[in-house]
């Protein structure tokens, strides 16, 4: 699991920073689940894609969840469980929001049981089966 923090709206340019970023990480290919924001299906993003397939960096693989279904995506069990945790917390300033949250989130990165539940719940199988 990886996370970031943007200030602002997300847009296309974000986008394919955090992209190039995850792919760097990853260091070999990857399948990146994604909903339908328009950045996801912009002509930029797209020609980043494409552009990206035919290039020695190996290739990043777009799936996309059906529109208006966000229980399939794998992002909001993370921060379900992520303002659960969240709302019990006294935040008294947006750096402590961003403190706390960023504790919890990499406390899930670090729980592999945590993350692999996340693909036990029934909306969320397909992703495990499908990879299987």
């Amino acid at each position: 699991m990886r996370f970031s923090f943007i200030e602002g709206k997300m847009n296309s340019k974000r986008f394919i920073e955090f992209l190039k970023q995850l792919r760097g990480d990853a260091g070999k290919p990857i399948i990146v689940i994604v909903d339908n924001a328009r950045y996801h299906h912009s002509k930029e993003t797209q020609h980043f894609i494409k552009a990206q397939k035919d290039s020695e960096k190996g290739e990043i693989i777009m799936a996309f969840l059906p529109p208006y279904s966000p229980e399939f995506n794998l992002d909001e069990q993370v921060w379900n469980h992520a303002r659960a945790r969240l709302s019990k917390l006294p935040v008294a300033s947006k750096d402590a929001m961003k403190d706390a949250l960023t504790r919890i989130l990499r406390s899930i990165q670090k729980s592999r049981s945590l993350i692999k539940s996340f693909f036990e719940m029934k909306s969320t199988k397909y992703i495990r089966e499908s990879l299987a």
